[in-house]
């Protein structure tokens, strides 16, 4: 039977389509590299403490970011070093003195750890960060920070979340 003109130009059509299509890498791999060096540049920028799901931090308005410290944490029941327990709550709140003998002893096996000051720390004492609860009590707060004053971590920072400003407006408009 012979077939007619539109048949076989539908055949040899329906043929050149049976090879597959084919994939344009080029500008997938243009999008893939934008992309990392987006997140190569953007990376740096943030400061994530270790987060404790058991501590609510008080908030601040506070735009200066924290260094990498030391970090001491406090909740309900626990003080940690470092993520290592020290003590609980209730025995240091029942200790006599300001100084936490526990906390003492770790602050110096890490001070022992990196002897040598750098001039900033030889004036201003080393670095730690307290991550404590807002709803902790001042007398422990105060012997805490007591007890870093006196083994030279004088340099003490609090961890707090950041709030915006009541009277600024959002970041990316202007007023």
């Amino acid at each position: 039977m012979k077939t007619s003109l539109r048949a076989r130009r539908m055949a040899r059509h329906q043929s050149r389509n049976k090879a597959g299509s084919k994939l344009n890498l080029v500008s997938l791999m243009d999008i893939f590299t934008i992309l990392v060096f987006f997140l190569l540049l953007n990376s740096g920028d943030v400061e994530v403490l270790q987060k404790d799901k058991s501590i609510t931090l008080p908030e601040s308005v506070a735009e200066k970011v924290p260094d990498a410290t030391l970090l001491v944490m406090v909740n309900d029941t626990d003080l940690l070093v470092a993520g290592r327990p020290m003590a609980k709550v209730e025995d240091i709140l029942r200790l006599d003195g300001l100084t936490i003998p526990s906390l003492e002893e770790e602050l110096k096996h890490q001070a022992a750890r990196r002897p040598q000051l750098t001039p900033a720390e030889q004036e201003k004492g080393r670095a730690v960060t307290i991550m404590g609860d807002q709803s902790i009590p001042y007398a422990l707060l105060k012997r805490i920070m007591s007890t870093c004053a006196a083994n030279d971590y004088r340099d003490i920072s609090l961890a707090v979340n950041q709030v915006a400003k009541a009277d600024s407006p959002p970041v990316g408009q202007e007023s």
